[in-house]
């Protein structure tokens, strides 16, 4: 199942301005690949940053979303941003579930 990552931060705790989330920062890609198998995540499929919203966006494939969220704790995102974690749904994927439903209507 894939979920969305949404990590916010504060200007003030960006890796761009602040030593700890620089270090945190520098660090994460090595840690969620190192992490992956502990918490069952089969694949981190994308990660991307927004730099003036102070965001993380991180697509991943795992099994439950309790999981993600022990990851964030342990590789430190959650120490410097809010989290929210949304189990997403690949558009052609609801549009086929769509199409069924009018079927049987």
């Amino acid at each position: 199942m894939l979920f969305g990552v949404f990590a916010t931060h504060s200007p003030e705790s960006c890796p761009m301005n602040n030593e700890i989330s620089k270090e945190t920062f520098l660090k994460l890609k090595d840690q969620l690949n190192a992490e992956m198998k502990k918490y069952n995540i089969n694949k981190i499929v994308e990660f991307y940053m927004s730099v003036l919203e102070h965001q993380w966006i991180i697509i991943i494939d795992a099994i439950h979303a309790h999981d993600i969220e022990k990851l964030c704790i342990d590789t430190g995102i959650a120490s410097t941003s809010i989290v929210k974690i949304v189990p997403l749904n690949r558009y052609e994927d609801i549009t086929k579930k769509i199409q069924v439903k009018k079927k049987t209507n």
